[in-house]
């Protein structure tokens, strides 16, 4: 996870994730349709391919856009009606809201850490451990590592091999990874402690699926999901007495 940010509304991340969101519902893009290069993004709407990749990741996490490796980005489906639908009413700007979606993950996700642990290929394993890497060298490089977050927790969902937990990762949307839609731009690079820190709550996860110990992998994910509760909370704090 990226190191929490002190969070204004309007940030570029939500105006340029809002703006595609609406141009691939009104039909600009359908579905199938490639979106433009992040170069051509970025010269768009005036921001950086740090702001532009965590819009992505947003619109992802809703399931209306996919990646293809060497392809580009496309369009997989429309945005549905959200009335009625669960989690379209949080507010990411609220740190409060974004403490109540990590409660929930850690709920479900310790668990799904812990069936990881007993049912994994290794395949399975191996795309955890992937995924695990390309985080760490995204934020040692001082990109965003949103996209690669979320698919370190889908890759674990995955290896339960249970496709409902997929499904309720997708459905949280952008409360999956929060930071998708909840940072604010800064060009600061993340701290080398904090890099340290969040590589070890992520090797204590990985290597309890890789030794098939579920009892440690639902210890480390529920360590790795409370620290970050935590860690927004002193974010919240701040901002109270700010």
């Amino acid at each position: 996870m990226v190191e929490p940010t002190k969070v204004k509304s309007g940030t570029l991340v939500n105006t340029t994730s809002a703006a595609l969101r609406k141009r691939i519902t009104d039909g600009e893009f359908p579905v199938g349709a490639r979106l433009p290069s992040e170069v051509r993004l970025c010269e768009e709407y005036g921001v950086s391919r740090t702001v532009v990749r965590e819009a992505i990741a947003a619109l992802r996490s809703d399931g209306l856009v996919e990646p293809r490796q060497g392809s580009g980005v496309f369009v997989t489906a429309p945005e549905p009606d959200a009335a009625g639908l669960p989690f379209t009413d949080v507010d990411y700007d609220k740190i409060s809201s974004v403490i109540e979606m990590l409660e929930l993950r850690a709920a479900v996700e310790t668990e799904c850490a812990a069936l990881a642990a007993v049912r994994r290929s290794p395949a399975q394993a191996e795309r955890i451990s992937e995924c695990a890497r390309d985080i760490t060298t995204r934020a040692r490089d001082g990109q965003s590592t949103a996209e690669a977050d979320l698919d370190m927790h889908l890759a674990i969902a995955d290896a339960t091999n249970n496709p409902r937990f997929r499904q309720f990762l997708t459905m949280l949307g952008a409360g999956a990874i929060p930071r998708a839609a909840l940072r604010a731009p800064s060009r600061a690079r993340v701290s080398d402690s904090y890099i340290q820190l969040i590589d070890e709550e992520h090797r204590r996860i990985v290597e309890a699926i890789i030794d098939r110990q579920p009892e440690e992998a639902r210890a480390a994910m529920r360590t790795h999901l409370e620290g970050a509760q935590n860690r927004y909370r002193a974010l919240l704090r701040h901002d109270g007495e700010a």
